[in-house]
């Protein structure tokens, strides 16, 4: 996913978990939308991650954490920046395979962050913050820069030294720290491998989703986006399916992690909302609707995004989702958490989310509002655990 930046300072953290089946209305004076949550799951607190492009990791640990809370194992804070790092030298080992014909930043995939748990495991948030270069927020943008001048200097030779890795290691732990190779947490003494084993997770149980028609439906396939640097492998479903999995997977008390397109103009997060809104719809009928018909396409869109009402959003389909991704209007950018299901004032289904910018800067103190209509036009895919995929669709995929 693309580095998603956002200016805001860190706030002390405190972890907790929310009810589920919160029917509280919740209502903020900055627009015409009141919401009902109508199902909300367990859930740690939002983080983060300021300057640094690691959307991907901490929406795809968050999905871990209410994990562990939905089996009984407790409430985790792990370190996201653990991630980060192993990320960082298996890209570096892509693009040297590559000879750098391959992006190389600090983008990522929600299959990065099962791949390392499954792989190298974890480690909390208190073994291993990831700042070691001062100050107390994330901020990678001279360590993204760092990084990639080294390895475009290194592939520049006309032939790898022996010592690359070893340099390319030490510029890792000057900037995150040492590479925490065995540590105590709660008077037990753990390596990342044995903590990852003692969380019980199975990580084969997780599957990411797409919905896209240059690839065949029920087949998997790689999404072609710079920052699946892994390649990893997503099914493809139609979009209808898509969504009624996400619905499936909150009922059942499973949250889902969400990749999207927030580009739109619909997606306003500090009003703590997404829409697609219809441009042509958005009128009352009579003097209205003459007057809407004045109005130019700019001056249209400017007075639905003041949202002092619900808008009337566009019909979407499975083709204009794929013409939006074909022309680059869909792009990866962002990892984010979905959290819950909640209805507006007229009965329209919205997805509660939980973001990663910190709590400062909108309606809802890190959350927001998500249209169906908006799930369905700009998701990237999705990781879900597979028990929320109904028989039929889960027997075509073979899984």
């Amino acid at each position: 996913m693309k580095k998603v930046l956002f200016l805001t300072i860190i706030m002390v953290i405190a972890l907790s978990v929310s009810a589920q089946d919160n029917k509280a209305e919740e209502k903020k004076p900055a627009t015409g939308y009141k919401f009902t949550v109508v199902k909300e799951l367990p859930h740690t607190a939002v983080k983060n991650q300021s300057r640094s492009g690691t959307c991907w990791s901490f929406s795809g640990l968050s999905f871990i954490e209410s994990e562990l809370l939905r089996l009984g194992k407790g409430e985790y804070d792990l370190s996201v920046m653990f991630v980060s790092r192993n990320n960082y030298e298996k890209k570096a080992d892509k693009y040297v395979r590559m000879h750098g014909k391959i992006n190389f930043a600090g983008g990522g995939s929600f299959q990065d962050v099962i791949e390392t748990m499954s792989n190298t495991g974890i480690v909390p948030e208190e073994v291993y913050n990831g700042i070691n270069y001062g100050g107390s927020i994330h901020d990678h943008s001279e360590l993204d820069a760092v990084t990639k001048a080294y390895m475009d200097a290194v592939i520049k030779g006309r032939k790898l030294t022996k010592a690359w890795k070893k340099g390319f290691e030490g510029i890792l732990n000057a900037y995150y720290g040492n590479y925490p190779e065995q540590f105590t947490y709660n008077g037990k003494s753990y390596t990342p491998e044995s903590f990852a084993q003692s969380l019980g997770l199975n990580f084969d149980d997780y599957v990411n989703l797409t919905s896209f028609t240059h690839h065949p439906f029920y087949k998997p396939f790689v999404i072609e986006v710079p920052d699946n640097y892994i390649w990893g492998i997503n099914y493809n479903i139609p979009i209808d399916e898509l969504v009624e999995i996400i619905d499936n997977s909150i009922e059942q008390g499973y949250t889902v992690a969400w990749s999207s397109d927030v580009s739109e103009r619909g997606f306003q997060y500090r009003k703590g909302i997404a829409v697609v809104p219809d441009l042509e719809a958005n009128s009352n009928s009579g003097t209205d609707r003459e007057r809407w018909e004045t109005l130019s396409r700019t001056e249209r869109e400017a007075e639905i995004l003041l949202f002092d009402k619900p808008v009337t959003e566009l019909k979407i389909t499975q083709e204009l989702r794929q013409e939006a991704f074909d022309n680059y209007e869909t792009t990866d950018d962002h990892g984010m958490h979905i959290i819950g299901i909640a209805k507006d004032q007229n009965g329209a289904k919205f997805y509660k989310v939980k973001n990663s910018w910190g709590t400062d800067g909108s309606e809802y103190s890190g959350f927001f509002y998500v249209s169906e209509n908006y799930v369905r036009y700009k998701t990237m895919n999705v990781l879900i655990h597979k028990n929320v995929i109904p028989t039929g669709i889960k027997s075509k995929l073979g899984l």
